[in-house]
């Protein structure tokens, strides 16, 4: 066959390895391995097995051991696996050159493709290469542990994994890829390091039109990384096994199981876990960031309705974590929570970057204090520290500290404040909780046995106010806080950067309360937090299932607008003894449907939680539990009969009496004292939010 030569003269072969060589980036600690390796340095291996998911670089790293190889007059022979037959006979007539020439360097790519064949390439081919052979193995998977197992192939074996590039690493190579500069943050964040999604990303962002403010991978670059990386998908099932492991932040069989019920969890769980673009963790598995978020992006787009009942499959099951499993787990279910909420493009601003230590929440330690104090001096000033040092005394256990991973640096805190009254010490301590208090009580007043939270000394020196990994652990906490409160009546988030965090606190319907509705008095004090507002919400308004379904509604639909001061629909909670009156009346019109039409306590969260099409039903049912539970009880079971027979038929108290053998005193007290325990009982579930199980 003719040798190709281009139009300026030399070999095609030559050009080609110049572009290469000239672009290529990085592996530094991989390219001194081999050179030793090469040069036969003590301890160096003999074997090299390279092993990463597709589009990682190993056949660029192996065209550059290949020019290293050759540069010192070693002899290279290649084998490509998806151009050879996997079988030892194919192998065998494609590696020959190995036994004919001195000191040869055999570097296989594809090396998958060869797994049904591992054993005879360990154990028959390999040792009869002749000394001074060096070999080199790079595949998508990691070679059987039956190598290291083998003390003799244990001294000679190095196993090499393939990771992204690093941030300096990527920013080189897409700039040797002609990329726009101006757009480098963009392709940077989402590629992840990932050398194939930089070069797509680059090559398609210099040829395309891109009116928007913010670069975002275009449907060519995701689906020819999806074509490239994830290739063949052996069912449907499968499929949506994938779809869950793109979508959730970790993946385990216990989550399989509850989004395909009916599947076998375990047998999909072993082939993701098989999978050579997918990690495991310490929580489950999950895939590298690029091909997490090409197959989120892709699933999305390719059938955004079974997306939607996917996502709020796996956002049930995490809920219902946070809801009943000890505080340790439900901590990590809300992180996982927050970000299958978080994958809209237009929240990842609010988010610390990938490239970013990582961050770790624990509780106040007695020597923790002064440091916060001192934190907080330094970020907001002495007023500001004074009140800090004021709820560490007043709620120690509210406060959150936040340290660096890889040092136990600390770098901020945040507190949740649990506030049931409002007085003298706070309203002198801490004017913005006052105004808060205040705010609420003016629009729907906190009742007895409820509280007020509030997101309160965001403080993290080096990021104040803007979005950073430890950033995010405020995130997390905040949302435990919400879904995992009881007897929360209003949530209260105070910001200093308003103009900023109001997209993502309207996404989570918080909502500025008109500030000339409160109570607060002229002068007060608000020097000491320039420019806050308190965003609020009212859980008793709209409680939590219908909170998570609104987040879920907006996951589609783009950044909301700019919201009014706060929601058109929200409506007054009944007071204790609006609640009282109602349940009465409630009871009194049972044996008449119609009176049960305009009762108060239609409006109340816990008969909207109840669920159903039918309001007056629910309302019925709710009313009905509560009767029960008197029966339940044994010290109340004997109150039950008196109340059913009264409200229940048609007969008069006085016969009711008679009935139930009882004077009419005695029974008017136990009459009483019924209507006293159904309404205590539907006051306690009313500021709950739920009915016991």
């Amino acid at each position: 066959m003719a040798k190709e030569v281009s139009a300026s003269g030399g070999l095609l072969a030559d050009k080609l390895a110049h572009a290469r060589m000239r672009m290529f980036v990085g592996r530094e600690d991989e390219i001194a391995l081999f050179r030793g390796a090469l040069d036969g340095r003590p301890g160096s291996p003999l074997v090299i097995v390279m092993h990463g998911p597709g589009g990682i670089g190993k056949s660029a790293l192996l065209h550059r051991f290949a020019a290293e190889a050759r540069s010192m007059g070693r002899p290279v022979v290649n084998i490509d696996a998806s151009m050879t037959d996997p079988s030892p006979t194919a192998f065998e007539e494609a590696a020959a050159e190995v036994f004919a020439v001195e000191r040869p360097v055999l570097l296989v790519d594809g090396f998958e493709r060869y797994r049904d064949m591992e054993d005879w390439l360990r154990d028959r081919f390999l040792p009869r290469l002749p000394t001074g052979v060096l070999v080199v193995l790079a595949g998508r998977l990691p070679p059987d542990p039956l190598w290291k197992a083998d003390l003799g192939w244990s001294e000679v074996l190095q196993v090499a994994p393939l990771k992204e590039l690093g941030p300096k690493e990527s920013a080189a190579l897409l700039a040797s890829q002609g990329a726009d500069p101006t757009l480098h943050a963009e392709l940077l964040a989402f590629a992840a390091g990932h050398p194939l999604a930089l070069r797509l990303a680059a090559e398609v962002a210099a040829h395309e039109t891109n009116d928007n403010v913010v670069w975002t991978p275009s449907r060519t670059v995701v689906e020819q990384l999806l074509s490239h990386l994830v290739g063949e998908i052996p069912s449907p099932v499968h499929r949506r096994a994938l779809e869950v492991c793109g979508h959730a932040l970790d993946t385990t069989e216990d989550l399989l199981r509850a989004v395909l019920p009916g599947e076998d969890a375990t047998e999909l769980f072993a082939w993701l876990r098989q999978l050579p673009f997918i990690r495991s963790g310490r929580f489950g598995v999950y895939p590298h960031d690029v091909i997490r978020d090409s197959l989120d992006s892709d699933f999305r787009w390719r059938d955004s309705e079974r997306y939607k009942a996917m996502h709020r499959t796996v956002r049930r099951h995490l809920v219902d974590r946070i809801h009943n499993a000890p505080e340790k787990e439900a901590l990590r279910a809300t992180g996982a929570y927050n970000y299958i909420i978080s994958r809209a493009e237009w929240i990842r601003k609010y988010h610390g970057g990938r490239d970013e230590s990582g961050a770790y929440e624990v509780p106040l330690r007695p020597d923790d204090i002064d440091d916060l104090i001192a934190l907080t001096h330094k970020t907001e000033g002495e007023e500001s520290a004074r009140t800090v040092a004021f709820w560490l005394r007043r709620q120690p256990e509210a406060f959150r500290v936040h340290r660096r991973y890889s040092s136990g640096e600390l770098l901020g805190f945040m507190a949740w404040l649990r506030i049931d009254a409002l007085d003298d010490d706070i309203r002198d301590a801490d004017p913005v909780v006052a105004e808060a208090w205040q705010s609420v009580s003016a629009t729907a007043p906190v009742r007895q046995g409820e509280h007020l939270g509030v997101a309160r000394f965001m403080i993290h020196p080096a990021t104040h106010q803007r979005p950073s990994r430890s950033w995010d652990l405020v995130h997390i906490r905040i949302i435990f806080e919400l879904l995992r409160a009881r007897n929360c009546a209003w949530s209260c988030v105070v910001i200093t950067r308003p103009d900023f965090w109001e997209p993502l606190m309207t996404y989570m319907d918080h909502f500025q309360l008109p500030r000339d509705a409160t109570d607060t008095d002229s002068d007060t004090d608000t020097d000491t937090d320039p420019g806050y507002r308190l965003f609020c919400h009212d859980w008793r308004a709209v409680h939590v299932d219908e909170w998570a379904e609104g987040i879920d509604a907006q996951l589609l639909s783009g950044p909301p607008g700019k919201p009014a001061d706060e929601p058109s629909t929200r409506v007054r909670p009944l007071t204790r003894e609006e609640s009282d009156a109602a349940v009465r009346d409630a009871l009194r019109s049972w044996l008449d449907p119609d009176g049960f039409v305009d009762n108060p306590l239609l409006r109340c969260r816990l008969v909207k939680a109840h669920g159903g099409d039918d309001p007056v039903e629910a309302l019925r049912e709710v009313i009905g539990k509560a009767v029960q539970r008197l029966e339940a009880n044994p010290r109340t079971r004997h109150l039950h009969a008196v109340l059913t027979m009264t409200f229940q038929s048609s007969s008069t108290q006085e016969a009711v009496a008679r009935r139930l053998n009882m004077a009419f005193s005695t029974y008017r007290r136990h009459l009483a004292r019924a209507v006293d325990e159904v309404r205590e009982r539907v006051w306690q579930w009313e500021t709950r939010g739920r009915i016991p199980d």
